[in-house]
């Protein structure tokens, strides 16, 4: 099968060299999969602007753990618009829904494909919050998000696991929603990413599918970040994904 010459040309733009690495050694794959993902899903079906994919792709990468392809698209998505500090505030809030352990390998390359661009480290800072405010602020971000049935959210639920909830408004949505460098819509679509690339999160995606949709980023746009991110986590996550999307949209 010969290479499209639409995907030959995007990954041009976005500086990736078609000669050398996989291209040597697995030739064959690597045209169908260039043909799938730069020209059918980029090109063809449900596209995306390329800092919205770009920014969609990433945060899936994170999600699904996929390091070397996060290390190989972050030059392009950078090329493509996505800013630096962009980039490092979607890796920052991926603490708040995979954890620590998984998000430092990808803060650790950020951080290597950032000084190779040249750009100085570290970055100004993004905080808007202090201690003494990040919990009313954090909740005020969950009542935006998901409505005002969640004010006060952090004083709810069983005594003994309450300070999971004012965690959840101070640390998840008070340290990270508040930031600037990604407004809140585009937070809750990373976050969205987030919990379909890793999987087993459905209850959370569902929540969450539902406060993008609050947001104004609609089942159609959703649908069209799950198409950009399907070559990159695949089939069962993706479907997975728009089941919850159906399931949010009732």
């Amino acid at each position: 099968m010969e290479q499209t010459e639409f995907s030959r040309q995007y990954l041009d733009q976005m500086g990736v060299d078609q000669t050398g690495g996989l291209w040597e050694t697995d030739p064959e794959f690597m045209q169908r999969f260039a043909n799938f993902a730069f020209d059918e899903v980029a090109h063809q079906a449900a596209p995306l602007d390329r800092r919205t994919r770009f920014l969609a792709i990433l945060a899936s990468l994170i999600g699904c753990q996929g390091l070397d392809a996060y290390r190989e698209t972050l030059p392009a998505a950078l090329r493509c618009g996505l800013t630096p500090v962009e980039v490092k505030e979607t890796v920052y809030q991926a603490a708040a829904y995979l954890g620590f352990g998984r998000v430092l390998p990808f803060l650790y390359a950020a951080n290597d494909v950032l000084r190779a661009a040249g750009v100085p480290l570290p970055l100004e800072g993004q905080a808007t919050t202090t201690r003494e405010t990040r919990l009313a602020a954090g909740n005020q971000a969950q009542v935006d998000i998901f409505g005002e049935g969640m004010r006060g959210f952090q004083d709810s639920g069983p005594e003994e696991t309450r300070h999971i909830n004012r965690w959840l408004a101070a640390n998840c949505f008070g340290d990270y929603y508040t930031r600037r460098g990604l407004n809140c819509r585009e937070r809750e679509m990373i976050t969205f990413c987030f919990l379909a690339a890793q999987g087993g999160c459905e209850p959370q995606l569902i929540s969450h599918t539902r406060g993008n949709l609050n947001l104004g980023n609609d089942r159609a746009f959703l649908i069209r970040v799950v198409s950009q991110c399907l070559p990159y986590i695949g089939y069962p996550r993706s479907l997975n994904a728009l089941r919850c999307i159906d399931e949010a949209s009732r």
